[in-house]
């Protein structure tokens, strides 16, 4: 359901539907001394419509600021691969000593393909995380600062129903934001570097297509690593009516999660920090893959997807809204 065909009006906000035109009487007649007539009862709507979804992915994806998230995130593989190019361009290594700058830098010159790899692992700890918490904090608390989510919740929208949405198409740009700066990288590398076979981080070499195929897993996990921060801002913006201020909010929780994950003092609770295993897809990367960090990678963003995606829901289920 659109917005514009929420505002059209219908029953008090999180109030299920009345059957239209049903006046009285157990058999659903007319009132008293008219004929019976038949009346059509509205069927009970399911929890999830396509309606619904795709007007909330057109929301998010036809927003400036979205495409300026994305813009940035097409932007910093461009700027890596420039970078690398005129550092290497007199036969010099890339960053001095090993070590320094994203991941698989000190490969993106003798193969583009890297580059992928090295710009994914460049957005991960704060570009793309950021780009999904103020898209995911902005998901209810936006609606409401500008006035339109009591329309949206006249039914037979739903609150449930809507939170879906909203969590599902945060989802879905998760994934396009993680294939925008993959894209990006993938096109920069094959421009300005050789490309070929791929030297595994085991020594082995994978042909072009595998290699491929390679980078296109590590997108779809990097994608899924960001599930958790996803969930953690949409219940963010169930607590407040100012959508700058759960964007912020968000964004602020990640840069702090950041932080207590990379101090050692504190190894005995990163564990259960969701940003901590983020970096596990270059165990992709390795012949054979090596499983373990990548599962518990993929178990702590379901575990904080369940626990955030409920307490957003009893949250957004159980109050008050007023704009």
């Amino acid at each position: 359901m659109s917005r514009a065909e929420a505002k059209a009006g219908g029953p008090a906000v999180g109030e299920p539907e009345a059957a239209a035109g049903h006046t009285g009487g157990p058999s659903g007649t007319a009132g008293a001394g008219g004929p019976a007539a038949a009346v059509a009862v509205r069927a009970p709507r399911p929890l999830w419509t396509l309606g619904l979804f795709r007007s909330e992915l057109v929301t998010v994806f036809r927003r400036r600021r979205t495409m300026a998230l994305c813009a940035v995130l097409a932007g910093v593989p461009l700027l890596v691969g420039i970078a690398v190019r005129i550092e290497t361009r007199g036969g010099g290594s890339v960053g001095g000593d090993r070590g320094n700058g994203p991941a698989f830098i000190e490969q993106v010159s003798n193969n583009g393909l890297f580059l992928t790899f090295a710009g994914l692992a460049a957005t991960l700890p704060f570009f793309l995380p950021m780009a999904v918490g103020v898209v995911a904090g902005d998901a209810i608390a936006g609606e409401a600062s500008g006035g339109t989510l009591r329309y949206l919740l006249v039914a037979p929208a739903g609150r449930t129903r809507l939170l879906i949405a909203k969590y599902v198409s945060v989802l879905v740009f998760c994934l396009a934001a993680t294939l925008v700066a993959a894209v990006s990288a993938l096109v920069v590398g094959f421009a300005l570097f050789p490309v070929g076979d791929v030297t595994t981080l085991s020594g082995t070499t994978l042909s072009l297509p595998e290699g491929m195929l390679r980078a296109l897993l590590i997108a779809l996990l990097v994608a899924a690593s960001l599930v958790g921060i996803a969930a953690l801002g949409l219940f963010v913006s169930t607590l407040t009516d100012s959508g700058i201020g759960a964007m912020a909010t968000t964004v602020g929780l990640l840069i702090t999660v950041q932080i207590v994950d990379s101090f050692p003092q504190l190894h005995a609770i990163q564990p259960y920090l969701f940003t901590h295993y983020w970096l596990s897809f270059a165990d992709l990367l390795r012949d054979p893959v090596t499983w373990t960090g990548i599962g518990k990678n993929l178990g702590l963003q379901a575990m904080y997807a369940a626990v955030f995606g409920s307490a957003a829901w009893a949250r957004f289920t159980s109050r008050d809204i007023t704009a």
